[in-house]
């Protein structure tokens, strides 16, 4: 296949794939989202396991990446549905972090345009002494939760992208690999097929006349 072949098109969407998985295992980390951390860290590695496979021809693992794409886009369209309370969903539960924390997003407090302000006192109650704080945020020009959804949207696009391209090359390569084997690409004699024909010529034995 050549330079411009879906091939290449695929390790292109496999390399932005781990841009915007590592952008998006950053922001998690940041937030505490251990859910998220782990798909993460599954993501990559399937990721880097379909580039591999792009690369040295090896259609199994393709597969493999393609059966992770599909599930990549379910784990993605459920974010998103957390995100917007959709059904039954909750974004200020903490199903994200295990319920070990009461962590949230991190673009919650550090979104574009907020102004975060930290008090460690409430209606003139001290609350320093327990070591809780109250944030409050204002001034965001985006609210996080649709920073989150736009995140899962590009995930599922270039998934959607990375599953067709990966079909492509898969049947691409299934189909070089089976007129390889038409022409008698793993014949161990291929060159040296010829047309044998018995021969006419009879060796006698040559006496001296005498």
């Amino acid at each position: 296949m050549g330079c411009c072949s879906g091939r290449c098109t695929l390790i292109f969407i496999c390399t932005l794939q781990l841009v915007l998985a590592l952008e998006r295992q950053v922001f998690d980390f940041l937030g505490y989202q251990w859910a998220p951390i782990l798909a993460n860290f599954f993501h990559i590695i399937m990721v880097i396991l379909g580039l591999f496979g792009t690369i040295q021809y090896r259609p199994r693992y393709i597969v493999v990446y393609i059966v992770w794409a599909a599930l990549w886009v379910a784990w993605n369209v459920f974010i998103i549905c957390f995100y917007l309370d959709v059904g039954g969903l909750s974004k200020e539960s903490d199903l994200l972090t295990f319920n070990i924390s009461a962590h949230r997003s991190w673009w919650g407090e550090h979104g574009p345009g907020c102004v975060r302000s930290e008090t460690q006192h409430v209606a003139g109650v001290q609350t320093a002494a327990d070591g809780h704080s109250y944030v409050t945020v204002m001034g965001c020009l985006a609210e996080y939760q649709y920073i989150e959804v736009a995140h899962g949207g590009l995930q599922i696009l270039s998934a959607l992208l990375g599953f067709v391209y990966a079909c492509y090359v898969v049947s691409a390569i299934t189909e070089e690999e089976d007129s390889f084997d038409f022409i008698g690409g793993f014949d161990p004699f291929p060159l040296y097929h010829v047309n044998e024909k018995p021969s006419n010529l009879l060796l006698k034995p040559m006496y001296p006349s005498t």
